[in-house]
């Protein structure tokens, strides 16, 4: 295929991977970004190793391992009494089995690692204060429509923009369905040796309805801590919403000593909550040969596995590697969905099933038969580097 000139919405993990992965396919990329400065929020994700052996086709797996934290084991503990129920091992036993190492890292040093490799690609721009708010299809090419009405041409639009996605109305005019769970998150530093314990042996807290997980970042000496919960009537959606601590403390109230600790390092004027959306999965991915839909736009999916930013970036790598086995950019984006829709359909129903397995009843909760991992289901083996497109 000759080189395209390519549009991606939203300039988020998945966003900006795609558009590295294509830039050094030898498509040109133009990315429409609707804040008006490049930089993610304050909060960690966890990089499981299929996620990062897609960083390590594009050379990035190195500078991003070394910018976060590579944890040694794992931990899931009674949410009463703070016992051990499960263990898992990672460190060196994940690289053997799976050639890619487990790792959490600040968003914010994980986005500016993409942005500087997608300026050192030479073929990508990046247009600022640009939300897109449609993409249409055309006989021979995508029109990326934008708030203020400007039209963008390109040879197709991927719509990278998240849950609430402009592109994917073309798709479904419907709007995403509150999931009837919250979040709350916040960054704590890591002080005194109980804290420094956690840090070193991260994990989640787990109960009916509740669950409060905690990881290291930037070197150990930061604790991402989030914390989950059903609770109706509340269903503002967004990352930056300022959260009420005694709410979060009424919600674990009778936690065990470790989740109070957890609560007391928070720094209530740096506290955020937001409801959890979610899709309904889509029957197509792709209109008219030239639009398609990438990561939450695709398929947005609870957070119960960990894997939502994981999903979008295999879907970039696969997406440039279509282009690549393609003739043309109907043929390329054909091959991407049919490579990647069974797997994220897959994710978004177990994530969904995970919330629903913290309802059951204490006995199978606590003895974790039910609560399945990334691990136990076969997700980490995943190489987007080489599935067959």
């Amino acid at each position: 295929m000759r080189p395209q000139h390519l549009i991606v919405a939203g300039a988020g993990i998945g966003g900006l991977t795609a558009a590295i992965a294509l830039a050094r396919a030898g498509h040109t990329v133009e990315v429409l970004e609707q804040a008006p400065a490049l930089g993610e929020i304050g909060a960690g994700v966890t990089l499981a190793p299929n996620a990062m052996r897609v960083y390590h086709h594009l050379g990035l797996a190195q500078a991003i391992t070394t910018a976060g934290v590579e944890p040694q084991r794992q931990r899931v503990q009674h949410w009463a009494d703070g016992r051990d129920l499960v263990a898992f091992e990672r460190g060196q036993k994940v690289r053997d089995l799976y050639g890619a190492p487990y790792v959490y890292i600040h968003r914010a040093d994980l986005h500016a690692i993409l942005v500087e490799a997608l300026e050192a690609t030479g073929r990508a721009t990046v247009r600022l204060s640009s939300p897109c708010v449609a993409a249409e299809p055309t006989e021979d090419g995508a029109i990326a429509v934008l708030a203020d009405g400007t039209e963008i041409k390109g040879d197709a639009v991927i719509g990278a923009d998240g849950v609430k996605s402009g592109v994917r109305k073309g798709f479904d005019p419907g709007e995403p369905h509150f999931t009837g769970h919250v979040v709350w998150r916040a960054i704590v530093p890591v002080e005194g040796a109980l804290l420094e314990d956690m840090a070193h042996f991260p994990g989640i807290h787990i109960g009916p309805g509740r669950m409060a997980v905690r990881y290291p970042l930037r070197n150990s000496t930061l604790l991402n801590l989030v914390f989950f919960a059903r609770q109706e009537g509340w269903a503002e959606e967004g990352w930056t919403i300022r959260a009420d601590l005694a709410d979060l403390r009424k919600t674990f109230e009778g936690w065990s000593s470790d989740v109070q600790a957890l609560l007391d390092a928070v720094d209530p004027s740096a506290l955020y909550k937001w409801a959890v959306f979610a899709r309904q999965p889509l029957k197509t991915w792709v209109r008219g040969g030239r639009v398609a839909l990438l990561g939450d736009a695709a398929h947005a999916m609870t957070p119960f596995l960990g894997q939502g930013a994981a999903a979008a970036i295999e879907d970039a790598l696969v997406l440039a590697r279509a282009f690549e086995a393609a003739s043309d950019v109907p043929e390329a984006l054909a091959r991407y969905e049919t490579a990647r829709k069974e797997r994220c359909g897959f994710i978004q129903v177990e994530s969904n099933l995970n919330a629903d397995r913290l309802e059951g009843d204490e006995a199978h909760l606590y003895g974790m038969t039910e609560i399945k991992n990334e691990e136990t289901l076969g997700l980490f083996a995943y190489d987007a580097g080489t599935v067959e497109v």
